[in-house]
């Protein structure tokens, strides 16, 4: 039976993109395959009963990851691990913990401080929609203090058992010094979304992060086929995580792990390929002046923000090549107005707190033709406009530059 124990430190010696193919098959020669196996088994076989209480004892005592053959599946998949393994890798972390989407992924990360009786969290706004509502709400019995980046020490209280911020943020592209973030939040765990940047542009644990989440729906699966999430961390947390995971049922299905790990291998090429196209874009876009504004990383990355003169809506309306849809990430462009869909569950005043203005696009950047897509878009802001035919460009003071933020 396969043996779902993996080393998830990245070798000194290889590279990234050469990790990104290797990471979670390091053992394949030695099970006589070339390709990752694929277990949807969701029991297996006992034969020693008492050996098998005490692996399920010692796992509901600890939280570790069983040692030998698998027991159930929602305890453990041998698929599932090493998509956890291969992440782990990239993002330079001890171990990783998948679960079914990036909202249980979240779920789970406050439920393992909340009930250790760390009930307060501490967030920099904006964050993802979903993620800022879940916080909001108090649904998980929990209260939150939203802060920028410069009063996370003054925020944190006795119970604060979590920071969260997500770098850059979505949808505003808005980038946060890690670094001194971490410094500031002492020895309260600071959990990055990396969800944009992904491990090619940015490795948080590196920068002082403890906790690394990613939906893994989008850049990690890349293909726009796959619901996941994941949590790259420390083994003493990931311990906790997998008795939620355990507890909860959130566990990522195998067929989505052995699709994540083989979006894994190619997750290198297309964030660089997907990123040189943005960046042309971010060019044509900030000299244009149906454009107000276009907001970009100093990082770099396939996401692109940008306020029109005109009407959003009417891009998204108007664009035919571009898809307008949720979510990103994928091999296709995609496009939404954040104000009616990813952030309408964020009350208005927050949104616009947080820079997410009326006029604002969020543009995730696929694999098509640069060409091809800026014909698309020089369309559809065309009729944002309201006119037939393009204005004439104009310079000097009213030429948009990128907000480099």
């Amino acid at each position: 039976m396969e043996n779902t124990q993996t080393t998830p430190t990245m070798p000194t010696s290889r590279s990234l993109a050469t990790e990104a193919v290797h990471a979670g098959r390091d053992d394949l020669a030695a099970l006589g395959l070339h390709a990752a196996p694929l277990d949807f088994s969701t029991t297996y076989p006992a034969r020693d009963t008492r050996a098998e209480a005490a692996r399920i004892d010692e796992f509901a005592a600890t939280g570790a990851r069983p040692d030998g053959p698998p027991v159930y599946a929602r305890l453990d998949n041998p698929t599932v691990a090493r998509f956890e393994a291969a992440l782990a890798r990239l993002e330079g972390t001890e171990t990783a913990v998948a679960f079914a989407s990036g909202m249980a992924a979240l779920t789970a990360t406050v439920l393992v401080r909340a009930s250790a009786g760390m009930r307060h969290v501490v967030a920099v706004r904006p964050l993802y929609g979903c993620s800022d509502h879940l916080l909001e709400s108090g649904l998980l019995g929990t209260e939150v203090t939203w802060t920028d980046p410069t009063g996370i020490a003054d925020a944190i209280r006795a119970d604060t058992g979590l920071v969260v911020v997500e770098s850059p943020a979505n949808p505003t592209l808005a980038e946060v010094d890690l670094a001194a973030l971490a410094d500031s939040c002492g020895s309260v765990p600071l959990l990055v979304d990396n969800t944009f940047a992904t491990p090619v542009l940015q490795r948080p644990h590196g920068l002082g992060a403890r906790l690394v989440l990613h939906s893994a729906t989008k850049y990690l699966g890349g293909h726009g086929d796959v619901l996941g999430g994941i949590v790259a961390c420390d083994e003493e947390f990931a311990c906790r995580l997998r008795q939620v995971r355990f507890a909860t049922g959130g566990v990522l299905h195998p067929l989505a792990g052995y699709l994540l790990l083989r979006g894994l291998a190619t997750l290198p090429v297309r964030v660089r390929a997907q990123s040189r196209t943005a960046a042309e874009l971010v060019r044509r876009l900030a000299a244009d002046p149906r454009v107000a504004r276009v907001h970009y990383p100093r990082l770099g990355g396939a996401m692109v923000a940008f306020e029109v003169e005109g009407d959003p809506h009417a891009v998204t309306a108007g664009v035919r090549l571009i898809t307008p849809a949720v979510s990103l990430g994928s091999v296709d462009t995609l496009i939404q107005h954040p104000g009616s869909i990813s952030h309408r569950i964020v009350a208005q005043e927050d949104r616009h707190s947080a820079g997410i203005s009326e006029q604002l696009l969020r543009m995730s950047v696929g694999l098509e033709d640069v060409e091809d897509l800026w014909c698309d878009l020089d369309r559809a802001l065309t009729l944002s406009s309201g006119r037939s035919e393009r204005r004439p460009r104009v310079t000097g003071e009213r030429r948009r530059r990128p907000a480099l933020r």
